[in-house]
């Protein structure tokens, strides 16, 4: 009686493992709720280069008509309004890891599965990157120059319209900021972002949540920790808490798992890889302070390389070494992430640094 197996370079093995990386890794990414094929998300995913060839993506952006036109019978030619149009580019580059082992007695050793461990850690080490670098992009992190850590495209610092710090007095710049709790993230600010985006060239267009508009606020830790003390105006737990309870009482959207509350249409999450600042403060450590960000609709594209021949993004490839003793895995995909940046500024962000030193 013959036995069906499927050996360790089998196509349907590598299929298979591949298709269970993606969707794990993915799946684990912080980010992932918010990304969408449509405009209204906040990270919008491209899929022109995984059907044609090229390494970058082009996305346009058409300005709003300011003309004020004409009115009766006045002549209309010779006044009509240009279109005003901007581009930004979105790179795909190709990034691999890989994890090698001894098959023979150290499989013996253990009681668990070398190759199932081999694809934990792939997964746990792709979740981490992809998460990294979304948040680098965003926060305009241009203290990370490796663009294996930021998406494989350049991250662009905050334009000056783009950029404010916490304290009593609005400021665009991060050398205004002091190692006090005065110049701490407060309610404040979250009242003041949610001004500038609604006012803002171009405007910061809201997330539609539901047929609700919402905006999302990424903050570190120490500077929930700095919000959670503030009781200057409102008191954090009544506040947020009671929305976000009202929110995932109504069944809403998956963008609200993890939040920390709502307040004034923002739905603020905590993330450990909010960077710290990248200037220099007026006083106190760079380090004493970070930069959150306050995100629109198509605050960040995403895009993936062609499918590999087993038809998903990351690709799972294995390879067996000195007489098959020894068995590598290595895990690639072609993809990029980008802050998006319309005409030297940045679409749908705004930085916001605040004081938010170690607890």
């Amino acid at each position: 009686m013959a036995d069906t197996t499927f050996g360790t370079n089998d196509s349907l093995t590598v299929k298979l493992w591949s298709r269970k990386l993606f969707h794990e890794a993915l799946k684990e990414t912080w980010f992932s709720k918010f990304i969408g094929e449509g405009s209204d998300s906040l990270i919008q995913r491209k899929s022109e280069t995984s059907k044609l060839a090229g390494d970058r993506i082009r996305v346009g952006l058409r300005m709003q008509l300011t003309g004020a036109g004409i009115q009766g019978i006045g002549t209309m030619e010779g006044s009509e309004e240009e279109l005003t149009r901007y581009s930004d580019d979105l790179l795909i580059n190709y990034l691999k890891h890989a994890v090698r082992w001894d098959a023979t007695i150290s499989q013996q050793r253990v009681a668990f599965d070398l190759r199932t461990e081999a694809n934990d850690g792939l997964k746990d080490w792709w979740a981490d990157r992809f998460d990294a670098a979304f948040m680098n992009q965003i926060a305009g992190n241009t203290g990370q120059a490796d663009t294996r850590y930021t998406g494989n495209n350049a991250t662009i610092a905050p334009a000056a319209s783009r950029l404010i710090t916490a304290g009593p007095v609005l400021d665009t710049t991060e050398a205004s900021l002091s190692a006090s709790t005065t110049f701490a993230i407060q309610f404040r600010e979250l009242d003041r972002l949610v001004a500038l985006a609604r006012t803002a060239t171009p405007p910061l267009r809201p997330i539609r949540v539901n047929g609700e508009e919402r905006y999302v606020m990424f903050i570190h830790p120490f500077q929930t920790y700095q919000l959670r003390r503030d009781t200057t105006t409102n008191n954090f737990m009544d506040i947020a808490k009671a929305a976000l309870q009202g929110a995932q009482a109504a069944g809403k959207s998956a963008i609200y798992d993890g939040a920390l509350g709502v307040y004034n249409g923002v739905i603020l999450h905590e993330s450990t890889r909010i960077p710290i600042i990248t200037g220099t403060p007026n006083s106190g450590a760079a380090a004493a302070f970070r930069r959150a960000a306050f995100c629109g609709a198509q605050a960040a594209v995403m895009g993936f390389g062609k499918k590999t021949p087993n038809h998903t993004e990351l690709s799972w490839r294995e390879q067996e070494f000195d007489y098959g003793d020894k068995i590598g895995v290595k895990a690639g995909a072609v993809f990029g992430i980008k802050k998006t940046v319309f005409n030297a500024v940045d679409f749908g962000v705004i930085a916001v640094s605040g004081y938010a030193p170690t607890v």
